[in-house]
């Protein structure tokens, strides 16, 4: 397809529709109708221009053309509300079951790293004193890892944890556009620190200890990540291997999968902070019991695997890709 020749067709379709989105407060009923035909008709000129591959310029002013009208269509006529339930009924959920072999992959490898590097510290003394002197390493073990859920007051401290989990994961899937290669490093740093503060706890006898106060916050907060690092490497793969689609289009598709995923994944560790702020940070001053600290933890772990596996899997069984693009429109009216 010559893609100029396309666009010289349909210029002035595109004009128009962008004048009647310009003025769509003022429009009269017939304007209205032409409106919606429009949309349909330059919707489907994306997805042409998107398929040739040619010229990504061309597809992103259509892209946002397409956008704006989509709002004109629909803005009336579907709640805010709506969109939100529509968004962790359907498009969240969806592109997690897709993309669950990956995020999985992810959790096994990073357990992987993070268990040899805590056998390994645990087991070697002179690896644990290149760690830090044995001042610092009591110190560690005595005082600081429990101190770390308590030094702070509990709200702020849950509102730091989630700025800096939010951070750590749209770190993860934003370096994705890199090959996925910085997303590696990411996990990799992620998983050697946690084994290397379990190594160190371990070998001191305090492995109940931070188990305990790892895994009431740590089963859905790690969980949040891996989902995280497993969709960054699925978007350098795309780059890699796109399949049988072009190389932009698939990387378009996987990137607005990618956002649905970080958007979802804000509330996510939202609530791992609370409870590392609230339910953590009272199991370590003495105020909950660890099992009860636990038993919340797990409850937590539990909802989101089966929010995943029901919710997810039968959006995903029903053509849900969780790319926001196409999300449904709403039925204009005249």
């Amino acid at each position: 397809m010559d893609i100029d020749v396309f666009a010289a067709a349909h210029a002035r379709e595109w004009e128009r529709l962008n004048d009647l989105v310009r003025r769509r407060r003022s429009l009269r009923g017939e304007e209205i109708d032409e409106l919606v035909d429009l949309y349909q008709r330059v919707s489907t000129h994306l997805s042409v221009v998107r398929s040739s591959g040619q010229d990504p310029a061309l597809v992103g002013r259509l892209s946002a053309l397409v956008a704006r009208a989509r709002s004109a269509v629909t803005g009336a006529h579907a709640s805010a509300w709506r969109d939100v339930g529509g968004f962790f009924t359907r498009v969240f959920p969806a592109v997690l079951y897709r993309l669950r072999w990956w995020w999985i992959g992810t959790t096994a490898g990073t357990l992987v790293v993070a268990g040899a590097t805590a056998a390994w510290i645990a087991t070697n003394p002179d690896v644990m004193h290149a760690v830090g002197t044995p001042e610092f390493i009591a110190r560690y073990v005595d005082y600081e890892f429990a101190n770390y859920y308590m030094e702070n007051p509990r709200g702020s401290f849950a509102a730091q944890v989630w700025t800096n989990n939010a951070w750590v994961a749209a770190q993860a899937i934003i370096f994705g556009v890199a090959l996925g290669l910085p997303t590696l490093a990411v996990l990799l740093m992620n998983a050697v620190n946690v084994g290397v503060g379990a190594g160190i706890m371990i070998a001191h006898g305090q492995g109940d200890v931070f188990l305990g106060l790892i895994l009431p916050h740590g089963m859905l907060e790690l969980t949040a990540v891996f989902v995280a690092g497993g969709v960054g490497l699925k978007l350098g793969w795309t780059i890699i291997a796109p399949g049988d689609r072009t190389r932009m289009r698939a990387l378009g598709e996987e990137a607005r999968a990618a956002i649905a995923v970080a958007l979802g994944l804000v509330v996510v560790l939202f609530v791992s902070g609370l409870i590392e702020g609230l339910v953590t940070g009272n199991a370590a001053a003495g105020h909950i019991p660890v099992p009860v600290a636990l038993g919340i933890g797990g409850l937590a772990e539990l909802l989101f695997l089966v929010y995943v596996f029901t919710v997810g899997k039968k959006a995903h069984q029903e053509g849900e890709t969780g790319d926001i693009e196409n999300a449904p429109a709403a039925v204009p009216v005249a």
